[in-house]
Parts: C-alpha cells; sequence; structure tokens
C-alpha cells in the first residue's frame, strides 16, 4: 500500500502518519524529519535547507525529489510506504508518478485558524523530544514530562506560519485536483480529535 498525506502545515499529518505506519506497518517517510536531521547535523544540505524553512519557502524540488527518490528505493519500501510532507506541488506529484506512483492520497481538511492557532502553541522539550501545545500546558517554559526546557521552534510564528499556509495554498492545494482526476483522492475532517481523525483514514484505508 502506498499512501500519500496531504494537509496544510499543522493539520496533523505527521501524528496520522506515525499511527498509519504503526497499524499497517509501513515505512513513514517524512521529508521534513529527513530534513531536520541533516540541520541538526549541519550537513551542506541542512545549511541550505535552514536557509529556506527559516524564511517559510520550500526547498527547490530537484533536490526534494532526489532525496524522496533515494529513500524510496531503499529495502523497506518495496512492500508500501507513507509519505508525509511530499508531494508538494504538480512537479514533485508528477514526478512520483513516474518512478513509483501513490494507490491513495488522504487529505486532511483543517480550518485554516485552527492551523495557526495549533502551531503558534506547540513546544517541544529539549531533552526527552516531547511535544506538547500551549492549549493542555499553560505557558509553561518546563517539560510537564521530564523538566527541562520547553522551546519553540523558529518558524512557528505567526508571521512564518502564515507564509507557510500561502505557500501551501498557492503551491499544494492544486494537487487536490490533481489526485481527485486520479480517482486516488480521499478528503478527511482534520478539524476532529486525533483518535476520530485516525478512525476515519482506517475506514478509507478499508
Amino acid at each position: 500500500m502506498k499512501i500519500i498525506l496531504l494537509g496544510a502545515p499543522g493539520s496533523g499529518k505527521g501524528t496520522q502518519a506515525s499511527l498509519i505506519t504503526e497499524k499497517y506497518n509501513l515505512p513513514h517517510i517524512s521529508t521534513g524529519e529527513i530534513f531536520r536531521e541533516n540541520i541538526k547535523n549541519q550537513t551542506p544540505l541542512g545549511v541550505k535547507v535552514k536557509e529556506v524553512m527559516d524564511s517559510g519557502n520550500l526547498c527547490p524540488d530537484d533536490l526534494t525529489i532526489e532525496i524522496v527518490k533515494d529513500r524510496l528505493s531503499k529495502e523497506d519500501c518495496k512492500g508500501g510506504y507513507m509519505l508525509d510532507g511530499f508531494p508538494r506541488n504538480l512537479t514533485q506529484a508528477k514526478a512520483l508518478d513516474e518512478f513509483l506512483a501513490p494507490d491513495i492520497v488522504i487529505n486532511i481538511d483543517v480550518d485554516i485558524k485552527k492551523i495557526e492557532h495549533r502551531i503558534v502553541g506547540r513546544r517541544s522539550c529539549s531533552k526527552c523530544k516531547g511535544s506538547f501545545h500551549t492549549d493542555f500546558i499553560g505557558n509553561t517554559e518546563i517539560c510537564p514530562d521530564c523538566g527541562a526546557k520547553l522551546v519553540i521552534r523558529k518558524d512557528d510564528n505567526a508571521q512564518t506560519v502564515r507564509e507557510r499556509i500561502n505557500v501551501y495554498q498557492n503551491q499544494t492545494s492544486p494537487l487536490i485536483d490533481y489526485y481527485t482526476a486520479q480517482n486516488k483522492l480521499c478528503s478527511v475532517n482534520g478539524n476532529q480529535e486525533i483518535d476520530d481523525v485516525f478512525s476515519e483514514i482506517v475506514k478509507v484505508l478499508g
């Protein structure tokens, strides 16, 4: 089973992708994670990607396609994949169709105002890497799990969020029509609780 998750930044793609890969035993391929790993290790790619991400823009197509194509060629993807964060535009979608086309595309549909609230309120632990939201922990700077300092990702601010959403709407939204034309797109209501969204996705995957 080859699955793509679509959805604006903050729509919950990463969370749902993790649940899907656990249930269906598929490798979770997140371009965001690949990029962040390179940024953390300060590789030449990481330096380039960091500049782009900090400005709220997307990485160049040729670079992103090359990275994804290499990852999908690995042995663990022979039985399928769970792609999160790729493709982001029609150029990437057409490239993916040429080397390993998806079977189904799930679009997580979330209200834009809710997305902004979700992202701006995100906090992560500098030590245990736990993920939290101010709705549940308030404005504390201390991790409720291990007591270490909570941090805010540099691009998790209102201005950058709006820029990322605008980029998504301009470049990624056309994928909805692209995959609808291929009869591969299914949309789920992403405004619900995590478990309810996942239940919808499981029904779609059948």
